[in-house]
């Protein structure tokens, strides 16, 4: 396996995959439709592979088996750390469990140090228990936690908006 910068020709296969992981995530409670959002998701991996922020793991075949998305946070706030952030990471179901998620976490991480980022930040769906022990193993730890309730009852449904 081998891991490196994603180039322009690889978009349209990175988006099928963030459609996959999006489509993955709703069983974990994620709100995002995936693939009613692969042109803003297209739009998103285009400026991240412009600015060097997604990797991809590429199989003995050449076939891309995973990606991750990462950038240096910027923002309206001052903070007293620069902080990084990963923003998608996906591996094949086929070839999870082989290391490779493990691959480019450790790649961006890396790529965000070098750019002057001293924490890195992530979210995970609360329920994807196997993402948290993933990440887990990896050192991250709760920082922030979101919270979500739904304010919908029995007499009052999108529908009838």
């Amino acid at each position: 396996m081998r891991v490196s910068v994603a180039e322009m020709s690889a978009l349209d296969t990175l988006s099928d995959l963030w459609v996959e992981l999006a489509n993955g995530q709703r069983a974990f409670g994620s709100h995002l439709f995936a693939g009613a959002n692969r042109t803003p998701i297209r739009v998103s991996l285009a400026r991240h592979i412009t600015f060097d922020g997604v990797l991809v793991a590429h199989d003995e075949s050449d076939d891309i088996v995973g990606f991750v998305m990462f950038e240096v946070e910027s923002g309206t706030y001052e903070q007293d750390v620069t902080r990084g952030t990963v923003s998608n990471l996906f591996v094949v179901p086929e070839r999870r469990g082989e290391g490779v998620g493990s691959r480019l976490l450790s790649a961006a991480e890396e790529r965000l140090r070098d750019a002057g980022a001293e924490v890195v930040g992530l979210d995970v769906m609360a329920a994807n228990e196997s993402a948290r022990r993933f990440y887990r193993r990896h050192g991250y730890r709760p920082h922030r936690i979101e919270l979500e309730k739904s304010i919908q009852n029995d007499t009052h449904s999108k529908e009838d908006r």
